[in-house]
């Protein structure tokens, strides 16, 4: 993403489930700032909303002080969030993309997140460096 125009802004919260509506409202706000529609803000805000969940149930374990930092930046053409944490490390290829008649049928609930996330943004990267953080990185293009 060139720097042209390049908005950006950060917002740091503890890993509580009660701290996804800041979240929410913070990329709500932003994405609307960025001129996407409707739709594409709740798109955003959902892939965003599983990321962090992920996070605090699986990177944190449920452990309510660490820290989830949310960067988001955009210019006219894309908008980038990228999640930051520092707890476990986790392989999104190990994650196979789901068979959704057969979760249907077996009355699964949960365990959504990458395939969501994968639908509901342009693009989905994960970077890890062990021991140090975690990065989910969020892309969307903008019309």
């Amino acid at each position: 993403m060139g720097t042209t125009n390049l908005n950006k802004s950060e917002i740091s919260v503890k890993s509580r489930t009660e701290n996804l509506s800041l979240i929410r409202d913070f990329v709500s706000s932003k994405t609307s700032d960025a001129g996407l529609a409707k739709d594409e803000i709740e798109n955003v805000m959902l892939a965003v909303d599983e990321a962090c969940t992920n996070i605090i149930k699986h990177a944190y374990n449920s452990f309510p002080d660490g820290e989830i930092v949310i960067k988001l930046e955009y210019n006219s053409d894309k908008l980038l969030v990228t999640i930051i944490d520092h707890g476990s490390t986790f392989d999104p290829n190990g994650i196979p993309d789901p068979d959704l008649q057969k979760y249907y049928r077996d009355g699964r609930v949960g365990g959504l997140g990458m395939f969501l996330m994968k639908t509901l943004m342009d693009d989905v990267k994960y970077i890890t460096v062990p021991g140090k953080y975690n990065q989910v990185l969020l892309s969307k293009r903008i019309n």
